[in-house]
């Protein structure tokens, strides 16, 4: 968005395939920036009212920081350039591999340590009950049903079946 050049009156452009996901940015590289320059971090955005929009709500971390973070996971070759526009492509099973890497650090972060122990309790043995997690967590039986109903509320778990003789069905690992 920041480094799309607006005076070709078109959006960037995303799109999804099965095998990959591409963004096009308009305008190609910026006057008197080199590939060199441009792979080593510098920025130069088109879009510095943008620019400033994403920095006031925090969208951009650091300035000039997205091209090294994504030639560390994709490499130079997932970058097209031409006089026109600036094309990045992701393979399909590196991005998924990212998305789940990220769902999976906000789930960690939400959780607990009791939590983290009621879920791999439930792991080694799902049909486990609440009065059995207490003891063998060392919390009261009211703070296990509280963890158990946050980690229902985050999706983490599922009961299937009655409290006696169900069983506890993890959705995320």
């Amino acid at each position: 968005m920041v480094h799309n050049d607006y005076s070709y009156e078109l959006a960037p452009k995303f799109e999804f395939f099965s095998d990959r996901f591409e963004i096009t940015s308009y305008g190609g590289l910026p006057q008197g920036l080199s590939k060199e320059e441009f792979f080593l971090g510098v920025s130069i955005p088109r879009s510095k009212e943008i620019m400033r929009i994403y920095r006031d709500m925090e969208l951009v971390e650091q300035l000039g920081s997205g091209v090294p973070r994504i030639l560390k996971t994709y490499g130079e070759e997932c970058f097209y350039f031409s006089e026109n526009f600036v094309r990045m492509s992701f393979p399909a099973e590196k991005v998924v591999e990212k998305v789940v890497e990220k769902v999976v650090e906000k789930v960690v972060e939400k959780i607990s340590e009791n939590q983290m122990k009621i879920v791999e309790l439930m792991n080694q043995d799902s049909s486990i009950s609440a009065l059995q997690i207490s003891k063998e967590i060392g919390i009261s039986q009211r703070k296990t049903q509280e963890n158990i109903a946050k980690l229902k509320e985050l999706e983490i778990i599922e009961r299937i079946g009655p409290a006696k003789g169900g069983y506890w069905k993890l959705l995320k690992k």
